[in-house]
């Protein structure tokens, strides 16, 4: 929003957001309810979160999107473990925690959508761009869950 707020995909980008910020309200409240310590690199990742989106936006639209796209690709699959990880272990016990994360997921994945609909694929590089970003999400959440 930092860069393209008077663009064209303005009101997009801040619909995605406000999402994002309803998932990050649901996940603090989540972290309390289960007692879950936050990772210690909670103000890195916002830091390099707000980073990526400026810095990809200001090389245009399209690469705001391919970020969208990749992000959205990486947090969907980190979700779908997730989903696996509470099914394996135990269903019925995590049964609200499964809707809400299924929820978020298909919010993501609709994110992603919207980032292909929006010429993501058009932006320079794109499939290094993509790849880049997310071996950066990958290891952001690899490092989380042990930091």
């Amino acid at each position: 929003m930092a860069v393209l707020r008077r663009t064209a995909v303005a009101p997009l980008i801040q619909h995605m957001w406000n999402q994002e910020k309803e998932h990050l309200k649901k996940f603090n409240e989540l972290m309390v309810a289960y007692r879950v310590r936050p990772t210690v690199l909670l103000p890195f990742w916002n830091i390099a979160g707000f980073a990526l989106g400026a810095g990809t936006a200001l090389l245009g639209k399209e690469s705001a999107m391919a970020c969208t796209v990749a992000v959205e690709e990486s947090i969907s699959h980190h979700y779908n473990n997730q989903i696996r990880k509470l099914m394996e272990e135990d269903p019925e016990k995590y049964k609200e925690l499964l809707l809400i994360i299924k929820q978020f997921r298909d919010e993501e994945l609709e994110h992603h959508d919207m980032g292909l609909d929006h010429n993501a694929e058009l932006a320079p590089a794109y499939s290094l761009l993509k790849i880049a970003i997310q071996v950066g999400c990958r290891a952001a959440i690899f490092l989380s869950e042990r930091i």
